[in-house]
């Protein structure tokens, strides 16, 4: 099992309708195959510049792999992450045993 996060600041004013708008659209990404317990997570502390998460898992690596190259994934980042995301960092986990 491989549990891909993302933190992220937008480009957008807090509470604004693009914000939302970008939120909204970001669950196309569940409709990939392969994408379980998708949470888009609002971000709690001031020990960070990030507002928003993502998390979800995926069964192996190969099912990682082919969530990354799907044409859905492929046009959300590129139509809207790149032009949206003012900051972000991503971890990927793997459980230890």
């Amino acid at each position: 099992m491989i549990r891909h996060t993302v933190v992220f600041r937008l480009k957008h004013a807090a509470g604004s309708a693009a914000e939302q708008a970008f939120l909204r659209d970001a669950l196309c990404l569940t409709a990939i195959p392969g994408v379980e317990k998708f949470e888009q997570l609002r971000q709690t502390s001031p020990k960070n510049p990030f507002a928003f998460g993502f998390s979800m898992e995926f069964a192996d690596a190969a099912t990682y792999q082919a969530y990354s190259d799907h044409p859905v994934h492929c046009q959300f980042v590129n139509e809207r992450w790149i032009p949206e995301v003012a900051e972000f960092m991503e971890v990927d986990y793997e459980p230890l045993a």
